[in-house]
């Protein structure tokens, strides 16, 4: 039961943790926007997260809580998906050129991602401290 009351947060935690992963290769590749050759990387996490949901989701898994002897088990014996097993990966992106160097970092694009990823960052921010505000509440009984 306990370990429930982390879950929430320990998937936030993921997220900043992506989110700051993001920002440090967002930040490279704006700091090699002149580098001839180099290819920009990306940040793989939100897909790994939603393939996972929908694999987790093709399989029966949903299963009812069983509290008593005479109720009836319902749904199948499949796993939900681990958030801890999704980690985030680093991409590099070898398929396009944007200049004749070889160098495919497009800055406008990447000032862009800068700031998407800012607000991503702020809004996890923002609810991490919902929930561990939420705990503290429960663990002080509401006071």
């Amino acid at each position: 039961m306990w370990s429930k009351l982390w879950d929430p947060v320990d998937t936030l935690q993921k997220g900043l943790s992506a989110a700051w992963l993001r920002d440090s290769v967002i930040r490279s590749n704006i700091a090699n926007a002149e580098t001839p050759g180099y290819k920009g990387s990306d940040v793989q996490f939100e897909s790994l997260i939603a393939e996972a949901v929908e694999n987790a989701s093709a399989a029966p898994s949903l299963r009812g809580r069983v509290t008593h002897e005479r109720h009836i088990a319902i749904g199948g014996d499949a796993e939900a998906f681990d958030m801890d097993a999704i980690e985030p990966r680093v991409v590099v992106n070898d398929a396009t050129s944007a200049r004749m160097d070889g160098n495919n970092v497009d800055i406008e694009s990447e000032n862009v991602k800068l700031v998407q990823n800012s607000l991503y960052y702020s809004t996890l921010l923002a609810k991490l401290n919902s929930e561990l505000t939420r705990i503290k509440m429960a663990v002080n009984e509401g006071k």
